[in-house]
């Protein structure tokens, strides 16, 4: 019986001492394993070079195919307007068309800062229909100098085309409903040279003609420094550009901020202008090539 419990005593002996070093070498294994250092991944950097567009770029040059859309744009703008004043002057009525001409001024205006507020804010260069105007924006302002670098069909001959198809057909059905037409006719006018005192708007003031510069200054084309405040961070301001008249009303009751909150909890879409200014954002001068790191 003593011989039995020493010879248990013994095996217990020798299976803690066996459980004590196996412990010894998994914590030894389970230590070296804990101080390999981390190999974290290979970063790099790529240097990119920016150089801004030259003066004497094609792609800021009139076509004649431009020159042909700004043409029926122009000829469709005006039969809206001749046939307001036609209509007015056989029905001895002038105050009506002119009111709505005036409220056509106004919709332009508030039209041409919801426009430029979404394509600043949302899609990219393969958005469908609006991709080409979305990238151009987004390069104006990097380079915003360029549109006073562009030549006149080449800056209009986008809109002056979505006026032809849309005002044609107007014409042909309202054509004698002088307040209607004036309404469309002056609405239309707008919208479609609105790149054009858009254009101004970044122009010199020695350069500029006398009377856009006093229409400039009078409120009734959107002035220089109203549009300069759109071009400063926090780039989310003073959106309109036919005669501003809108920006206060829009900027100090936070409209458009508004609307980002509706598309960001209806679909989840951020505008640009949470983030903070990038280099996309940044503008660059003429003269100068730019480089940064990605």
């Amino acid at each position: 019986m003593f011989s039995l419990h020493h010879h248990h005593h013994l095996y217990q002996t020798a299976t803690i001492h066996r459980r004590h070093h196996h412990h010894r070498v998994c914590c030894a294994v389970t230590t070296q394993l804990k101080t390999i250092p981390k190999v974290g991944p290979l970063v790099t950097s790529t240097t990119t070079s920016i150089t801004p567009p030259k003066t004497d770029e094609p792609g800021l040059k009139s076509t004649w195919s431009h020159r042909g859309w700004v043409a029926t744009g122009c000829t469709t703008v005006l039969a809206s307007i001749l046939s307001s004043i036609i209509g007015s002057n056989d029905l001895h009525i002038w105050l009506e068309p002119m009111l709505s001409g005036f409220i056509g001024y106004l919709f332009a205006d508030l039209g041409s800062g919801v426009y430029h507020w979404g394509i600043d804010n949302y899609g990219n260069a393969s958005t469908p229909v609006f991709g080409s105007q979305i990238d151009a924006f987004q390069g104006h302002h990097k380079w915003p100098w360029t549109i006073t670098k562009r030549q006149f069909a080449n800056n209009l001959h986008s809109l002056a085309r979505v006026i032809t198809y849309t005002v044609l057909p107007i014409d042909l059905i309202f054509h004698d409903q002088p307040v209607v037409m004036g309404f469309v006719g002056m609405a239309s006018g707008c919208i479609m040279f609105s790149q054009q005192f858009h254009a101004w708007a970044h122009g010199t003031k020695s350069k500029l003609p006398l009377v856009v510069v006093t229409l400039q200054d009078v409120g009734i084309l959107v002035s220089r420094s109203q549009h300069a405040a759109h071009h400063r961070p926090p780039y989310n301001n003073n959106y309109c550009i036919v005669s501003g008249v809108w920006n206060k009303f829009l900027d100090e009751h936070k409209v458009f901020e508004a609307l980002e909150m509706v598309v960001f909890f209806k679909l989840g879409i951020r505008p640009r202008s949470w983030d903070e200014p990038n280099f996309d954002w940044t503008e660059v001068s003429e003269d100068s090539p730019t480089t940064y790191f990605s």
